[in-house]
């Protein structure tokens, strides 16, 4: 990712100045571990803005991007550990709690992990064992360090049925179990993830209680589910969001908030759906991208009004909730700004262009 600030602007700007100021982190002490996603500008030291908030407000970071598979392990034989090794010793340094996202995608994944020297799909034999090789080298690795790993992300699709991707395709159903089996093998201590988006989606939901009911039946770890929540101003419904979680704490795992966000441009999507799938993409359109001088006041109101009832119900769950994770710092760093139209200008994050606390969080902060 693009440096998200020019140095003569970083320089600028001390949003950081030491302050009387409770943090998020200390907002949330006793409740969930605040986090956020970083990127490899702000883990090698080159965005200190960045920098200075991830470690005044947050206890838990996240790779955005350096552990998925394609950048990690981009051949067969070949590991790529420079930024991964970095973002570790970033969180080790900060005393975060660091979380490895993620080891099973079929988005950004490598292109020769599904095929063989000849270009031909792969047997499921071949395929099991890659995704060993493949988890077992990379927790392995990391093995002590890192908290818990998003195993297995947005396997399934929205109606419930699993997603027509490689892994299933080649294996079926047992991509997931194994995926699950091996990353405890690589590090027994390591909590376990299952991951997605769209999760109010009560087909979703069902889907997944039933993986966590098998996972569980065959004895094999899982510790929580991670809901992404890539929100706007009018999805997901909050009442179906509740229900999911509801059935997911009921199932004996622990629940997450693992990539929030909340879009406050209109949908290009068609109403109620609140897809984040990466391989969508629309022609720009300056009519989707109304607010490139900042957001009016009526439109901020509404976003804060959101995202406090989404914080509100992490807080009333924060019995059975692990974390509550940003999908990034910024608002100028969001992939929202370029997915799923490139060039707009959004608002997503906790933190706005100016790398100000957004007034939303101010509740808490009391």
């Amino acid at each position: 990712m693009a440096l998200a600030a020019t140095i003569t602007a970083l320089t600028a700007c001390s949003p950081q100045q030491p302050s009387a100021e409770k943090t998020l982190k200390e907002a949330f002490d006793g409740k969930f571990l605040m986090g956020c996603a970083i990127n490899v500008e702000q883990s090698s030291g080159r965005d200190t803005v960045g920098d200075s908030i991830i470690a005044r407000h947050f206890n838990s970071i996240v790779a955005e991007n350096c552990m998925k598979c394609e950048a990690i392990h981009p051949e067969e034989n070949r590991y790529f550990w420079d930024d991964a090794d970095q973002f570790v010793k970033f969180g080790e340094e900060h005393g975060m709690n660091i979380i490895g996202h993620c080891l099973v995608w079929h988005e950004q994944c490598a292109p020769w992990f599904f095929v063989d020297e000849k270009g031909n799909e792969v047997t499921a034999d071949v395929l099991r064992q890659r995704i060993k090789d493949h988890i077992t080298t990379i927790v392995g690795r990391y093995k002590g360090r890192v908290k818990g790993w998003d195993v297995v992300n947005e396997a399934i699709e929205d109606d419930g049925s699993y997603r027509q991707s490689p892994f299933y395709r080649i294996m079926g159903e047992e991509f997931i179990p194994w995926a699950f089996e091996c990353a405890h093998e690589a590090d027994p201590d390591a909590e376990l993830y299952l991951n997605d988006y769209s999760m109010a989606k009560p087909g979703k939901r069902e889907t997944y209680v039933r993986i966590i009911d098998q996972l569980k039946h065959r004895r094999l770890r899982i510790d929580a589910i991670g809901l992404q929540v890539h929100s706007g101003l009018d999805y997901p419904d909050m009442q179906e969001l509740e229900a999911s979680m509801q059935e997911f704490i009921a199932s004996d795992v622990k629940i997450q908030f693992t990539e929030l966000d909340m879009n406050a441009l209109p949908n290009v999507f068609e109403a109620g759906n609140e897809n984040a799938n990466i391989e969508e993409d629309f022609a720009y359109n300056q009519r989707m991208n109304p607010y490139t001088e900042g957001l009016p006041d009526s439109v901020q109101q509404l976003w804060n009004v959101r995202l406090q009832a989404m914080f509100d119900l992490a807080l009333k769950y924060s019995d059975r909730m692990n974390r509550v994770t940003m999908w990034g710092v910024y608002d100028q760093q969001s992939w929202l700004n370029d997915w799923p139209m490139k060039g707009r200008t959004n608002y997503p994050l906790l933190f706005d262009r100016n790398y100000k606390l957004k007034e939303a969080m101010g509740k808490y902060l009391k």
